[in-house]
């Protein structure tokens, strides 16, 4: 068998890799099973494994990364923390409209298609190289597999909800992470069929590196993280005075979308709590995405922040990075649907700052830790001081155990033989 898997900005990376490495898996145990029967029957033909279910069928992987992510760099310290393999095609999209990544995607990975001929063409997520990849494979009538289908927001202002549809469409495989998502699809029209309850695969990259990212020091990671504007004087005072951080002790925010960054209103009301109220409870770290940063400094915020001594600025973080300083937080306030999942997990209190979210097992009415705010001021103020006041309290949703990408793997070779 042979298998394409995608992965097109950072978000795929934490799903895929548990992927990766159950293709890795899988093929040693057919080799090591392989060699043990040969070895068995004195000579004779191989006995194929049965208890699995490609009946001993090693697997071909090609990995393509589409180049999407916006930081190459960055890109490359998530393969080399998360142990994925270089990739073995990569297609240099970069930057653009959604229109113009998911035309040149299509365009390239097309030419992958026809020239490996997989069996089955494996997407994750809902970035523009899934939809694109997804929507190629099927055109070269190629099996699709969606990990993490099934999601909704509801927003079709979202340009990821049409991503997510229109994948959950074209593919022959749809692998969810809740059974909640499982409803939707069943809603839309999608045969049972082609419906596998998994788990989260996010969730299996979580717990690989749980002990490591908790040999991590908060403070070193804020130092070494620091801004390029910082100087180095400011580094020098920074590390002597400012940097003593510990357990419990700090909030954290990520912000990225559109609705919450992109207008001159909503990201000075944010930046107006923060600086105003919400540090003055407890200091705050800001990973910035390269999108914000660029806004805080066309909308005339950026002094704001960088004058605001309990708000502490890094440049964006690696996954083992940010997974720790969210196992140590008081609060999360983010826009991202990855964190959504790990504060669930890891009991971090989390302020949603959107009006919506594809994620429903994370929030508080479904066992999670996550409450819907958006950016409305009045309710953040409010939502903020209650979690000051809440004790961490994990929360596992179903299957939600470390082995998603095993059953992911599972459901792939059993589709073959039905």
């Amino acid at each position: 068998m042979k298998i394409i898997s995608v992965a097109g900005a950072r978000p795929n990376f934490m799903k895929i890799a548990p992927f990766v490495k159950a293709i890795e898996t899988y093929n040693r145990y057919i080799s090591s099973d392989q060699k043990e029967n040969s070895l068995e029957s004195n000579g004779s033909e191989s006995i194929n494994p049965s208890s699995n279910p490609s009946n001993g069928t090693p697997i071909t992987h090609i990995l393509v990364h589409t180049g999407q992510h916006y930081d190459d760099q960055m890109s490359r310290a998530f393969f080399d923390q998360l142990g994925i393999p270089e990739p073995d095609i990569y297609l240099g999209v970069g930057s653009g409209s959604h229109a113009e990544q998911v035309g040149n995607t299509m365009i390239e990975f097309e030419k992958v298609v026809n020239a490996y001929k997989p069996d089955w063409v494996v997407v994750v997520g809902d970035v523009n190289a899934t939809l694109a990849c997804s929507l190629t494979a099927k055109k070269e009538w190629i099996k699709c597999c969606h990990i993490e289908a099934g999601l909704r927001s509801g927003d079709m202002t979202m340009p990821e909800e049409i991503n997510r549809i229109v994948t959950d469409r074209v593919s022959d495989l749809l692998l969810t992470p809740d059974l909640i998502a499982n409803e939707n699809l069943r809603k839309e029209g999608i045969p049972q069929d082609k419906i596998h309850f998994v788990g989260n695969i996010m969730i299996d990259t979580l717990e690989t590196n749980r002990e490591k990212a908790a040999r991590f020091d908060i403070n070193q990671i804020i130092f070494e993280n620091l801004p390029d504007e910082v100087s180095s004087r400011e580094r020098i005072r920074i590390k002597l005075s400012r940097l003593k951080l510990r357990e419990n002790s700090y909030g954290l925010m990520t912000l990225h979308r559109p609705s919450n960054v992109d207008y001159t209103d909503a990201l000075g009301r944010i930046v107006h709590l923060l600086v105003k109220e919400i540090v003055n409870e407890l200091p705050v770290i800001w990973p910035l995405h390269p999108r914000t940063k660029k806004q805080l400094q066309e909308f005339g915020l950026w002094n704001d922040i960088i004058h605001s001594s309990n708000v502490i600025l890094t440049q964006p973080l690696g996954y083992l990075e940010m997974l720790r300083l969210n196992m140590g937080a008081r609060v999360m306030l983010t826009d991202s649907g990855g964190l959504q999942e790990e504060c669930t997990v890891l009991g971090t209190p989390c302020l949603t700052m959107r009006w919506n979210t594809e994620r429903p097992a994370t929030l508080k009415e479904k066992g999670g830790t996550c409450v819907l705010v958006g950016n409305d001021i009045d309710k953040i103020r409010l939502e903020y001081q209650k979690a000051l006041g809440e004790s961490r309290s994990p929360h596992r949703p179903e299957l939600w155990d470390g082995k998603t990408a095993e059953r992911c793997l599972e459901a792939i070779l059993r589709f073959k033989l039905s």
